[in-house]
């Protein structure tokens, strides 16, 4: 085998539930979504011209507030929805000509659980293996409900198991044919915060197979944790794609508090530049300043203080969050 032979078998996913090669090298697009736009029938307009490339291996958060657009989007990407315009390419087959290609890598886990109330857990999971035409793994379909904590439960009945427990088997269901791409739409809506965590563990060690994640999540700081990049839509318009760490870079900021040693009435004239904001009745003093700008100020500002006689006892500093960051966006674009 040649070097460039070689290199390529090195990269490239393998796609173990047909024994053929998934295309292209991890950090490259596999899905790829070209002027999307969905018009419902009532002239509600819910995507508009959306352009997005999700990288192979990555975990991407879609972030929007309610009817901005999300679950339309994943819908018309797994197949379920039809789009006005536009196009989707999945791992290189177009989503719509080669449905059969595009679906067979998809799984997705819905918000709502639809399946039989009546059906047990491994039941439920063997049956969706069983609608892409796959033989029977029942290895497999352990496997996953081990990762899942749903072990106990697999001769359960779905009607039995709690909300989180219910949620646990709509993953297992998007992972019973085992996709190399997985859709979770609010994957953790309802549950409490230790079973959140166990999905957040349980998300990266699918991306460490290679698996790519896309979640939508009104949790902000679920993408804070999760993601390498973020996107932001509303009212159907995709207003930003950014590495997460770059975004809260570039649109973050920093306050930095000054706890006084004697309470101020108000801010003298001389510090109005600094848009300073009194605080705690009147015994803090906060900054905000911009953490890309050339300098921040701060060192001009306790010099300013000083000579004004203000004195402090304590400081601290306070980053933007990624919801921060978020709720200025779509304020922005209202």
């Amino acid at each position: 085998m040649n070097n460039d032979a070689d290199a390529t078998l090195r990269h490239a996913d393998l796609d173990t539930t047909r024994g053929s090669r998934l295309k292209g090298p991890v950090g490259q697009p596999v899905v790829s979504i070209s002027n999307l736009s969905k018009t419902y029938d009532s002239g509600f307009r819910a995507l508009k011209d959306v352009d997005l490339e999700i990288r192979r291996g990555e975990i991407f958060a879609l972030l929007g507030p309610n009817g901005a657009g999300k679950t339309t989007l994943i819908g018309i990407v797994c197949g379920i929805i039809n789009a006005t315009r536009g196009t989707v390419v999945v791992d290189g087959y177009d989503n719509v000509t080669q449905y059969r290609e595009t679906r067979s890598r998809i799984g997705l886990a819905p918000q709502e659980l639809t399946t039989d109330s009546f059906e047990s857990v491994w039941g439920t999971a063997s049956f969706s293996r069983g609608l892409f035409g796959l033989p029977k793994k029942p290895a497999h379909i352990e496997k996953v409900l081990k990762d899942l904590s749903l072990w106990d439960k697999r001769n359960n009945r779905i009607m039995t198991l709690s909300g989180g427990m219910k949620r646990r088997v709509l993953i297992a269901k998007a992972l019973a044919h085992e996709p190399r791409i997985l859709f979770l739409d609010e994957p953790t809506a309802g549950v409490d915060v230790e079973l959140r965590h166990e999905m957040w563990n349980l998300v990266r060690a699918l991306r460490a197979t290679g698996v790519t994640i896309i979640l939508t999540t009104h949790y902000i700081g679920e993408a804070e944790e999760m993601a390498d990049r973020v996107g932001v839509i509303n009212d159907g318009e995709l207003i930003l794609v950014e590495d997460k760490t770059a975004l809260m870079r570039k649109l973050g900021s920093k306050q930095l508090t000054l706890q006084l040693q004697s309470r101020l009435d108000g801010i003298p004239d001389s510090l109005a530049a600094y848009d300073l904001e009194l605080a705690a009745d009147g015994h803090e003093l906060i900054y905000t300043y911009d953490t890309t700008a050339e300098a921040t100020g701060i060192t001009r500002l306790l010099r300013d203080l000083k000579q004004t006689g203000i004195r402090f006892k304590d400081l601290r500093t306070k980053e933007s969050s990624l919801e921060e960051i978020f709720v200025n966006l779509v304020r922005e674009r209202r």
